[in-house]
């Protein structure tokens, strides 16, 4: 069964890049029709979807974020990539890596402060 696991710093000062990377084991992320996305949740809110990648390697972001979010991948890892720039404490959530039909990572916890 495919698990999907978070790492990333769970801090961040504001107007630097977070970068958050997800591992994937139990499948390959370049095989199949499956979308690999990034979804956060900031504290008191609702879910917010990202980005994805999908396995054909094409990319596709949030219109609100699409400025600032780069989704890359490392097929030789099996990894794949979160990069949002010029973060501030708005950007402070609880960030999941996602492949679709519904399999989630635990969520890894950012904090944009200085």
């Amino acid at each position: 069964q495919v698990q999907l696991q978070e790492s990333g710093p769970g801090l961040v000062k504001p107007s630097q890049t977070l970068s958050l990377t997800c591992t994937v084991s139990g499948g390959s992320i370049t095989t199949n029709d499956y979308y690999w996305s990034w979804i956060r949740q900031p504290p008191g809110k609702g879910l917010e979807w990202i980005g994805y990648i999908h396995s054909g390697g094409s990319t596709y972001y949030s219109p609100s974020l699409q400025s600032r979010t780069s989704i890359s991948r490392d097929t030789s890892r099996n990894q794949f990539t979160l990069q949002l720039s010029s973060v501030t404490p708005e950007d402070t959530a609880v960030y999941y890596c996602v492949r679709s039909q519904g399999y989630w990572g635990q969520g890894t916890q950012v904090t944009v402060s200085s």
